[in-house]
């Protein structure tokens, strides 16, 4: 039952991608997150770095806990209504992302083909967290590109590895401990100690699907036609060229796969920074990556399910 249910919630997000104008469980999470934050912190500026790292931690420990329970008890639910098997179905497929990345993805290529570069740095502002004001062309296809290849960890494949493992509630817990990160785990002033046990623990979280990520891009690379040999090399020599011990995994299989160099020198927040670069850079980058990098998404994401799906019916049979 449970992988007829994660076969149909990838369905559903192929077909409509992120639900629209109907309630989300990342913005539930998201409320919690900014309420439990005012709470603990309020507008008191001169608490201490000790306290601040363990109010950080409570916070995300509370998150988890009632994220998983209330999961938990939909999934348990389930078993004996039909109404809380349509309610984890829908909760199992909000958890992807496979659709909404491929369709910023084509928005930016799209405008790039119009020759609006303007528009085109806008609507990667809404993406990444990087300034886009003063992009070319190659370093807004670059920027795209490494946004598809890091969020195909986080976006598809952990959340699919934590439903095989745990179904809705432990899935759902993963994606609480990303929006978590997303929200608070952050090297600024602000949340340098509040958001350093969120940011650890998301580390934790993608160790595991970050390298199974590496592999399987290698792998649809070559189901594909691209350079999987190259992809294999870059993804051993360049995976840990990163100042997170996770994104440079599926990086670097993209990079090698389609003989492009990502990394270089971007802009924060006003502040220039060398990233180290990951690949060897072949070729410049072209308007067709993008589409490119986005057909490997896809495979992975395949052969992903596939995967995790024969080992659970394998598994399922065995016991």
């Amino acid at each position: 039952m449970l992988v007829m249910k994660i076969w149909i919630a990838y369905v559903l997000d192929l077909i409509f991608g992120d639900p629209q104008n109907i309630i989300h469980p990342v913005q539930v999470i998201g409320k919690m997150i900014s309420s439990g934050e005012k709470f603990l912190l309020g507008e008191n500026s001169s608490l201490s770095r000790r306290y601040k790292f363990f109010a950080g931690m409570i916070l995300n420990i509370t998150v988890i806990s009632v994220t998983y329970a209330v999961t938990y008890l939909i999934y348990k639910s389930s078993e004996r209504s039909i109404i809380f098997m349509i309610a984890e179905i829908y909760l199992m497929y909000t958890i992807f992302s496979i659709n909404s990345l491929a369709r910023e993805g084509n928005r930016v290529y799209n405008i790039l083909k119009e020759g609006n570069i303007e528009k085109a740095r806008k609507d990667l502002s809404y993406l990444v967290s990087r300034d886009t004001e003063t992009m070319d062309e190659k370093m807004i296809i670059r920027s795209t590109m490494e946004t598809i290849s890091e969020n195909t960890v986080d976006g598809i494949v952990a959340p699919m590895f934590y439903m095989f493992l745990g179904g809705l509630p432990l899935s759902m817990a993963y994606k609480a401990i990303n929006t978590l990160d997303s929200m608070v785990g952050y090297k600024n002033e602000k949340y340098i100690d509040f958001g350093k046990f969120s940011a650890k623990l998301d580390d934790v979280a993608n160790f595991i699907p970050a390298r199974i990520t590496g592999i399987f891009i290698i792998l649809a690379s070559m189901i594909l036609g691209y350079n999987g040999k190259e992809a294999w090399r870059i993804f051993f020599r360049d995976r840990k060229n990163h100042s997170s011990p996770n994104s440079a995994h599926s990086e670097a299989s993209v990079a090698g796969a389609l003989g492009v160099q990502f990394g270089g020198r971007v802009s924060y927040f006003g502040k220039e920074v060398d990233k180290p670069t990951i690949g060897d850079k072949k070729k410049e980058f072209e308007i067709e990556d993008i589409k490119k990098n986005i057909k490997i998404m896809y495979a992975t994401s395949f052969l992903s399910l596939a995967v995790f799906s024969v080992i659970s019916v394998g598994i399922y049979f065995l016991i």
